[in-house]
């Protein structure tokens, strides 16, 4: 299955891009993603059904990166179809301090020796691995706002932050 083209106005953007346009925004994401060390990336298998499966994250040189074991199923499903959706993982209870946030978009794979060695310098992952840098196309974050109002907070490249409240 061939991912369908984005329109102009939806161009994938980098984690920099992002943080440079949305900091407060930005900021909250990677700490919620901070917060604990697994999350839940969901992919697309060869019959386009979701997949899901726990990954780590990090976010290093302005870029959302994903590593993954040599030929895991998550990286397949990304080498034949790079598009994603990653959930921060909501951590114990039902609390959800700091939200619940959601990055949509596609993982490109880093095959550059300079990216890729500096990647293993500062993270240290088992060898061999699959490393894909993301391109964003929406960040969600939906927090409870004085205990009355639902708030969804919704970014989209070149687009300003979307807030939505509802009771």
């Amino acid at each position: 299955m061939t991912p369908s083209p984005l329109p102009s106005s939806r161009t994938p953007s980098s984690w920099a891009a992002f943080t440079a346009a949305e900091p407060v925004l930005a900021r909250l994401a990677e700490e919620r993603f901070g917060a604990f060390t697994h999350h839940v990336l969901a992919t697309l298998r060869k019959d386009g059904s979701p997949r899901t499966t726990g990954l780590e994250v990090r976010f290093l040189n302005g870029e959302l990166w994903l590593g993954m074991m040599p030929d895991s199923l998550k990286a397949l499903d990304l080498r034949r179809d790079p598009r994603f959706a990653l959930q921060a993982n909501p951590g114990p209870g039902t609390g959800m301090g700091g939200g619940d946030v959601r990055v949509s978009g596609r993982a490109v794979e880093v095959e550059d020796g300079a990216a890729k060695s500096a990647y293993v310098e500062e993270v240290k992952p088992p060898q061999p691995f699959h490393l894909f840098r993301t391109e964003l196309t929406e960040v969600v974050r939906t927090y409870v706002e004085d205990d009355t109002y639902l708030v969804v907070q919704v970014w989209k490249p070149g687009e300003p932050v979307r807030t939505l409240r509802r009771t």
